[in-house]
């Protein structure tokens, strides 16, 4: 904004007035707009405060609540009626006149509040809003003092659950319609609405209204609740939990995807009560998706590792110091390390130790696990994704991805993007808040296209196009692009998002490198998980350096032994390590000695029943974890460390926006170290290896998370000069290792004839940090398989009829909907949830993207599922 000096009088001398731009006059101040501005924010740019409900920067103007209503001249003549400024934008020569100058406009929204108020409960001591209500706020600088009003209020049955997690207490609505805007055009799940007219107008969903529709069902939902400017809509988690003025707020940064989302913790006596979006335009601006508001009470979950374990004489894991616990671990991986442990029947010794961070690690955690690998045990074998890679994606994400940053591709970039093609992912599900995003571009021109099986909610929402491929046809279908697609890429500013899940079919991550020269357009990695991103950087992987440099060069590998003050890189392990798929086979069969694991799930491996004999086969197993899991069950030593709200450190999201984050809660004692009634004494995974690195005789230097991000940024300059950006790097070649063995022969035995299979994972599915959100849960979409309408006939399968997946090692049951899939194609969610706590994964099964599945229908079907 450009404002020239006061005045109220003579003009002349006045500066002319900048192009764009128009001159009008507030409150006798002088002021230069740009053209098409609403006069409510030039207002606010003025410093003066507007009272208003319905107005939101980022919802489009509705003028619902009139409360924003100004005294407005244009020409010399004032208009009869005041206006609303959220609703009016700025003209040339305008005058205006707020609450501040004008008798008119106070009493008029006075008049504005009273009417809101007429109806309106005097519940505030009860009400969660209160103490940071906005009415309540109003009321009071632009309300009267007395109310006229002596008839009865009108009531309703409270609260009306419109959703498991959104309840509504109608009377409350002031019908601003921010809920209904938001829903409508930020998320794009249209099912809360306004009902009614006149004095019976209310919101709510078909069903609350008629009996009949659908809830409100949507991953976005609880922001409603947030941008509510009474306490009409709540949360119930946090209905009745306790009041604002007695929280404690500390900003924060989501654990759950790999967008960075900023949120708002609040707590008190040492629990999170509620998690809140925090205000950061350059990434989620005001919205988060519904699993990082409400997924946050794994932390204080009954299976919660509080203290160290070791495994006694007797088999049993037993509560201990943590020197014992670490001296102990020490013994254990010295001896793995260098091959001390017991021989077998043929005099053959197991030797070394693969790492296994898991997804979930900060940038300092995963920098530590990536060091404690390298020096403490001497190996490279270290793998941070828990999911399916392959050799390509080492390739693409070392010569692609490490060391790039936001100036590559950023969230802006996918706004003012002429298109955007989706490969291998699914946004909605993968990555909320990049689709919101691509939700806001589509609504101002952007073409969205999606490579993918069928039209799923994303596609529609975005207005996208769907370029549809079997599943494993995904490399083909890019080099067949329809021409509008290819065309729309090779504009300036076009966009490639690939997901991780490219690395499940062979060539797709070449085919995308190669699109992205074809036409231009740049290419972005968006992963699943809070901490991939980070750890590649970090050099938790197997042919990645820290700093994001390959393990096979040589000056790389000197700058980092310089950096670390070894001597020289001899001391650095010169070979690529094994990545996943393959530590886990050196560890069933007895190659690799131990395993050293951080927070991985084995139903999310790409192959469980290996994870589990590996566990087995391993003479140590190390592992750092929040709650009790399969690893802890099985591990010598269980380290406890420290989740999110109980330390400090960094994501690095997809674009390589280091998002930092403090303590919230501190560990170290009295009530806010406290979990469960139980004094907490977790440390982060950093502190924790660098202490056992210590009783191994090696220096990490990394017990604290400020040090060690000192470090990483210290090692990522020294080593940036080796990074490439050369698709075809004969280092990355060179090091390229198979990261997933190929897959055994799979044959299922039945009648029925084979499908190829498509899957993804849904949003809300049971993960680990859904723990203890039975509210959240219930908010899951439901998890169904989907065919054509060809397969369904062919099948004798019918919509909503139940049918039976099934695989290798197993089957799934689950209700059929018709859809625009390929025809012999089906498509299963990777995994399902079930009420009794198991949780169901093709992976488990057997079953892979792109591989044979098949599907039988009929009575068998439901006599197995109404069992």
């Amino acid at each position: 904004m450009t404002q020239a000096p006061e005045r109220t009088s003579d003009q002349d001398d006045l500066p002319p007035v900048p192009e764009g731009h128009v001159r009008l006059t507030i409150d006798d101040r002088i002021v230069d707009a740009p053209q098409g501005e609403l006069l409510i924010r030039t207002c606010e740019r003025l410093g003066i405060v507007v009272p208003r409900f319905c107005d939101h920067p980022l919802l489009d103007p509705a003028g619902a609540c009139r409360q924003c209503l100004v005294e407005v001249e244009m020409g010399g003549r004032k208009m009869p009626k005041p206006q609303a400024s959220c609703t009016m934008t700025v003209a040339q020569d305008m005058v205006v006149n707020t609450q501040m100058t004008s008798a008119v406009a106070d009493k008029a929204q006075q008049g504005v509040m009273e009417l809101l108020l007429i109806n309106h409960p005097l519940d505030c001591p009860i009400c969660d809003k209160g103490g940071e209500c906005p009415l309540q706020n109003q009321a009071m600088s632009s309300g009267r003092a007395e109310s006229r009003f002596v008839e009865e209020k009108r009531t309703f049955a409270k609260p009306l659950p419109i959703s498991d997690e959104v309840l509504l207490d109608r009377e409350r609505c002031v019908l601003c319609q921010r809920c209904t805007r938001f829903s409508r055009q930020i998320a794009g799940d249209q099912f809360i609405e306004l009902l009614e007219r006149g004095a019976h107008q209310q919101i709510g969903t078909e069903e609350t209204a008629f009996g009949e529709g659908e809830d409100f069902q949507s991953y976005f939902s609880g922001n409603t609740i947030q941008i509510c400017p009474v306490g009409a809509l709540t949360s119930a988690s946090y209905r009745f939990r306790s009041r604002p003025f007695d929280l404690v707020s500390t900003p924060g940064v989501s654990e759950h995807d790999a967008s960075g989302a900023s949120v708002r913790r609040d707590w008190r006596r040492g629990t999170v009560t509620r998690v809140l979006a925090g205000d950061d335009p350059e990434v989620n601006e005001e919205w988060i998706d519904d699993k990082t508001r409400f997924a946050f009470r794994y932390t204080q979950a009954a299976d919660r590792l509080l203290r160290p374990m070791v495994r006694g004489d007797d088999g049993e894991l037993t509560e201990t110091s943590w020197t014992e616990a670490l001296e102990r671990a020490a013994q254990l991986l010295v001896a793995a390390r260098d091959g001390q442990g017991p021989e077998d029947e043929d005099g053959h010794r197991k030797q070394g130790v693969g790492v296994l961070p898991g997804g979930r690690v900060t940038v300092e955690d995963g920098y530590a696990y990536a060091k404690f690998a390298r020096l403490a045990l001497r190996t490279n074998d270290v793998d941070a994704r828990a999911r399916v890679g392959s050799d390509e994606e080492l390739d693409f994400l070392g010569t692609r991805v490490a060391g790039t940053g936001p100036d590559h591709v950023s969230f802006g970039a996918l706004e003012e993007a002429p298109a955007v093609l989706c490969v291998a992912l699914e946004p909605e599900e993968e990555a909320p808040i990049v689709f919101l995003r691509l939700r806001k571009a589509a609504r101002t021109g952007t073409a969205v296209h999606h490579l993918s099986q069928w039209s799923t909610p994303a596609v529609v929402k975005t207005g996208g196009r769907l370029v549809r491929c079997a599943p494993g046809d995904e490399v083909a279908a890019l080099g067949t692009l329809p021409d509008a697609v290819a065309a729309g890429l090779a504009q300036p500013g076009a966009v490639v998002l690939v997901g991780e899940r490219a690395a499940e079919v062979p060539g797709l991550y070449a085919a995308v490198a190669d699109l992205g020269a074809r036409t231009g357009a740049k290419v972005a990695w968006i992963p699943r998980r809070a901490g991939e991103r980070g750890a590649l950087d970090a050099g938790a992987l197997p042919t990645v350096l820290p700093g994001g440099a390959p393990v096979a060069d040589a000056g790389a590998r000197a700058a980092l032994a310089s950096s670390w003050g070894l001597p020289d890189a001899a001391g650095l392990p010169a070979d690529a390590g094994r990545d996943l798929g393959e530590i886990l086979r050196a560890t069933a069969d007895g190659e690799l000695a131990g395993l050293v694991v951080g927070g991985v799930a084995l139903d999310d491996l790409p192959d469980p029943d290996l994870a589990r004999r590996a566990l087995e086969a391993a003479d140590v197993v190390v592992s750092l974890e929040q709650r009790r899991s399969e690893v802890t069950d099985r591990a010598d030593v269980v380290l406890p460390v420290a989740p999110v709200i109980n330390k400090a450190g960094s994501f690095r999201n997809w674009e390589g926006r280091d998002r930092h984050f403090t303590t919230t809660i501190d560990p170290s004692g009295g009530s806010a170290g406290r979990v469960g009634g139980t004094a907490a004494t977790t440390l982060p995974d950093c502190r924790v290896l660098d202490t056992l690195a210590v009783e191994m005789d090696v220096d990490l230097f990394t017990q604290t998370p400020q040090a060690t991000a000192a470090e990483f940024a210290r090692v990522a300059d020294a080593l940036a000069g080796h990074r490439t950006r050369d698709a075809a790097n004969a280092l990355f070649a060179a090091s390229r290792r198979s990261a997933s063995p190929p897959a055994e022969e799979q044959h299922v035995e039945t009648h029925a004839p084979a499908l190829r299979l498509a899957t993804w994972r849904q949003l809300l599915d049971g993960g680990a940090l859904m723990a203890g959100e039975p509210e959240l849960a219930g908010t899951a979409r439901p998890p169904k398989f989907r065919v054509s309408t060809q397969t369904a006939l062919r099948l004798g399968i019918a919509q909503d009829d139940p049918a039976e997946l099934e695989g290798p090692r197993g089957s799934l049951i689950l209700p059929v909907e018709i859809a625009d899939l390929p025809d012999d194609v089906v498509w299963a969610p990777a995994r399902v949830p079930h009420p009794d706590g198991r949780v169901v994964t093709l992976a488990g099964l057997g079953l892979a993207h792109g591989g044979p599945a098949r599907l039988t229908g009929g009575s068998r079907a439901s006599e197995r599922s109404s069992s």
